[in-house]
């Protein structure tokens, strides 16, 4: 029997419903949210994903602010946007679209960033409430993931998942956000990564695997435990196409598995904008 896909457009566009009334009601209180996005140079596949943010933004009623510098802009030039962003009281949350050139320092740039206006929780100290089970804004990807198994009843309390990838965007915080005692997320999670001896051996007995390692066709309908949920948060682009983490026979395996389009990628834009209208949520309450 095929899987059951883990349609995450679907959820998403739920979710966007959800959000445009909260949007709604902030701006008959006089609060129209704004996400804000800062890209650098003229990477095709970063101006197509921040296009695809601020669409997101209009749909809903969010306001949109956007910055688009050069390629060879300094590190004084993209510090004064940022400063400029943090001060800007119409910005309630923005992000630093990566990667940037490598003559800029991301360390330093995303540093930079007031965490309150941090929309994809990434900031260290938004990291670090995250290790510490507190409130703050949750890492768009790995929060969008958890929602998607979710929706489609794909239990994590006291599963055993297998994440592949250890990257700052999805398998490190997932790997934090997982593990936390709460509900629908207590379980116990493996991190394993394309440097790890044998990845099948942790895969096939997991009842829950999320490939995140930005490798073509990496995991293989063999190395899936028959039932599985299976998430493909990994992409690549080879020749132009967009491939998935995950091979075409996964479905052949597993009970549950994202498509290659549709999946996560929804997902981690609807995260996004509920960062944004949280930090929207929470400005307004600090001015009432």
């Amino acid at each position: 029997m095929a899987a059951q896909l883990l349609d995450g457009q679907k959820v998403a566009d739920e979710k966007k419903s959800r959000l445009a009334t909260r949007v709604q009601r902030l701006t008959s209180q006089g609060k129209m949210p704004g996400l804000g996005t800062i890209l650098v140079g003229e990477d095709a596949a970063s101006a197509r994903y921040v296009a695809m943010k601020h669409k997101d933004c209009a749909e809903i009623g969010i306001g949109s602010f956007h910055r688009h510098l050069p390629g060879d802009v300094s590190q004084d030039e993209l510090n004064q946007v940022i400063d400029e962003f943090n001060a800007n009281p119409g910005v309630d949350a923005y992000l630093i679209q990566l990667p940037l050139p490598r003559h800029l320092d991301e360390v330093s740039s995303l540093m930079r960033v007031d965490p309150d206006k941090d929309v994809d929780g990434l900031h260290p100290v938004n990291l670090g409430k995250l290790v510490m089970g507190a409130d703050g804004p949750l890492p768009c990807t790995p929060n969008g993931i958890l929602e998607l198994l979710n929706y489609y009843g794909v239990d994590t309390e006291r599963s055993r998942v297998v994440i592949v990838g250890r990257g700052l965007t999805i398998g490190r915080p997932l790997s934090l956000l997982l593990t936390l005692k709460r509900p629908r997320c207590n379980a116990t999670v493996t991190v394993v990564h394309t440097g790890t001896r044998d990845i099948s051996v942790f895969t096939k007995e997991a009842d829950i695997v999320i490939a995140a390692a930005g490798q073509a066709h990496l995991i293989k309908g063999s190395m899936i435990r028959s039932g599985a949920a299976v998430v493909g948060a990994g992409t690549t682009f080879v020749d132009g196409k967009l491939l998935s983490d995950l091979d075409d026979d996964v479905s052949t395996v597993a009970g549950w598995v994202t498509p290659r389009i549709g999946g996560v990628g929804p997902m981690t834009r609807a995260m996004l904008l509920e960062n944004a209208v949280l930090a929207a949520e929470r400005h307004h309450g600090k001015d009432c």
